[in-house]
């Protein structure tokens, strides 16, 4: 009896081919161990067609990586990172082939099975929407090994970490007469502060100016110096100022999204920016930046007077509405919209943010991977609420949970809870030094990029806690023909609806832009679902490598089909990973 083939599907960035694979045989093929993956053209010498590299191996040898054929990849989903700029708008083909066998000696590719699918690797520009996602990933093996001495090597490692991402600003500023701006943070001088500098037309930036946060004064200081046709405006009224927006409105258009045009969060936090080509969407935005710069400064409730979502405007494929916070105290307007989109997934639900904390969000979340679709999200940080000190969720002075929690409380228990028991929303960790696993360096968990910015040093010698998934965006049917996308700085929390200056987008109908988030979203959270399932496994405390010397386990194939866990299991989140992502 001939085998079923492969379905495999492509999701793609500008930096990166993320490919989804199923194998409906897998389930009743014991010794099915994963896939050996062809790239044409390949990354050898000459192009000729060559495997993908898996980095384990069969034994803990330590002499990966491995080609594909003679390391199978076991997982559904594995993304080609090689991908750069002379690949954009050119075609990669891969051939997807299951591979059967007891280990590396007794391997069997099962050809008449695999199945061919072929990437164009998109522009930074498609359909008029720029877009760059940032690698972010201090805490890598790549990165560690492409910079083992970085204080030597910081240039070319935050370009590494960009990943294309500073060429925004030079891409929106050069050519345009005159550009309006709202900024929360602005202290690079890697790649912002020189591209505004160089700028000869007239600008114009509101910017966070509080008592406790004088962060942006270096910065304007020298663009006030430097430029005549600069124009300041302080924005001291709402909670924070939190918008990170460019409008260009004579060339129609608008850079905007999740990254602070500081060079940490360039490089070494998880950030994206776009820049929409639409005259529409960028009077929205400059009306915006008129309204915060006016005298006498707004109130946040004169801010907030008419807040509502702006009506569609179509961007190539995509229709996009715009909400700017905050709006009245009694309105959920913003948020509310979200929350009813995520409770109407058809299919799936993936997200990716700082710290959403608004509990219906988080309720509705939680409950679409509850009703049997895909979720899946990712956070910079999951603590225990019960264990917190210091804020609205911490412990009685007896040490006890608080008698009555708040329902901000309960809901991040339950998110804790939940991360711990099924995994499908985990935070950011990376392998700390003494637990890496054997033949893994240990990673950085963060970079000094100081020397690259305006503001000064902190007064008392400590950095603040390093922020590693800056994310703002929430991706709904990502996979299908009816996608939606919420992006922007809102960090969808109480603050960022009614106290904050702050922007949000609704994105409907571009799949290819819909497929560069799921493609992107997956490949931080696959890097680090492997870390935090390894440092549940190992904490840092009675870890099974508690003997001095003793070296933790390594990563290793299987020698049978037992990797596939719940991928054939109906239901399970792993069959609706292999079921859905894989199939058109």
């Amino acid at each position: 009896m001939n085998p079923s083939r492969v379905k495999a599907r492509a999701y793609a960035s500008p930096t990166l081919a993320l490919l989804a694979m199923d194998w409906a045989d897998g389930g009743k093929t014991p010794d099915f161990l994963g896939f050996a993956i062809l790239r044409n053209p390949g990354l050898v010498h000459g192009g000729n067609p060559a495997y993908l590299l898996n980095k384990i191996g069969f034994d803990d040898s330590g002499e990966g990586p491995y080609t594909s054929d003679t390391a199978p990849i076991q997982r559904f989903l594995w993304w080609d990172p090689a991908i750069d700029a002379g690949n954009r708008g050119k075609t990669i083909e891969y051939t997807v082939t299951p591979v059967r066998g007891h280990g590396k000696d007794s391997l069997t590719l099962v050809h008449e099975a695999e199945a061919k699918v072929r990437v164009r690797v998109p522009h930074i520009e498609t359909d008029r929407i720029s877009t760059w996602f940032n690698r972010a990933v201090v805490s890598s093996q790549a990165f560690r090994r492409e910079f083992p001495n970085l204080p030597q090597g910081l240039e070319k490692g935050m370009d590494w970490l960009a990943n294309g991402m500073g060429d925004a600003f030079d891409t929106l500023l050069v050519g345009s007469p005159d550009v309006q701006g709202a900024i929360y943070h602005l202290t690079d001088k890697r790649w912002v502060v020189p591209a505004l500098e160089g700028f000869g037309g007239d600008l114009s930036l509101v910017y966070e100016d509080r008592s406790n946060d004088r962060v942006d004064r270096p910065a304007v200081k020298i663009l006030t110096d430097d430029m005549p046709k600069f124009r300041g405006h302080p924005r001291g009224k709402t909670n924070i100022m939190h918008d990170k927006f460019l409008v260009d409105v004579k060339r129609g258009r608008v850079l905007m999204g999740s990254a602070n045009f500081t060079p940490e969060a360039i490089t070494s936090q998880a950030n994206l920016l776009h820049i929409f080509r639409s005259r529409e969407l960028a009077l929205l935005y400059r009306a915006r930046h008129d309204r915060l710069a006016a005298l006498p400064e707004p109130s946040v409730a004169q801010t907030a007077q008419g807040a509502a979502w702006s009506a569609p405007v179509q961007v190539g494929a995509a229709s996009i509405r715009v909400f700017f916070s905050p709006e009245p105290a009694n309105s959920r307007l913003s948020i509310d919209t979200v929350v009813q989109a995520v409770k109407d997934a058809k299919s799936s639900v993936v997200f990716c943010m700082f710290d959403p904390t608004d509990p219906p969000l988080l309720k509705a979340l939680l409950a679409t991977g509850d009703q049997g679709k895909l979720l899946y999200g990712m956070l910079n940080k999951i603590s225990d609420p019960t264990k917190s000190t210091g804020s609205q969720l911490a412990t009685s002075t007896s040490g006890e949970p608080p008698a009555q929690p708040s329902p901000a409380t309960e809901i991040q228990t339950t998110l804790f809870n939940r991360s711990r028991a099924d995994k499908k929303v985990l935070a950011y960790n990376y392998f700390r030094p003494g637990a890496a696993p054997k033949d893994f360096l240990p990673e950085l968990s963060t970079i000094d990029t100081s020397r690259y910015s305006t503001a000064p040093p902190p007064t008392d010698g400590h950095s603040p806690p390093a922020v590693h998934i800056h994310h703002k965006f929430i991706v709904i049917d990502g996979e299908t023909a009816d996608p939606t996308i919420y992006t922007g700085s809102a960090n969808l929390s109480n603050n960022s609806t009614h106290r904050n200056d702050e922007n949000l987008l609704e994105i409907k109908g571009s799949v290819a832009l819909a497929r560069t988030y799921v493609a992107e979203f997956m490949r931080l959270y696959q890097h680090y679902r492997a870390r935090a399932l390894w440092n549940m496994a190992h904490p840092p405390h009675g870890a099974p490598a508690a003997a001095a010397g003793e070296a933790l386990p390594s990563f290793k194939l299987r020698k049978n089909s037992s990797w596939t866990k719940d991928a054939y299991v109906v239901g399970a989140p792993g069959y609706l990973e292999r079921t859905k992502l894989a199939h058109p």
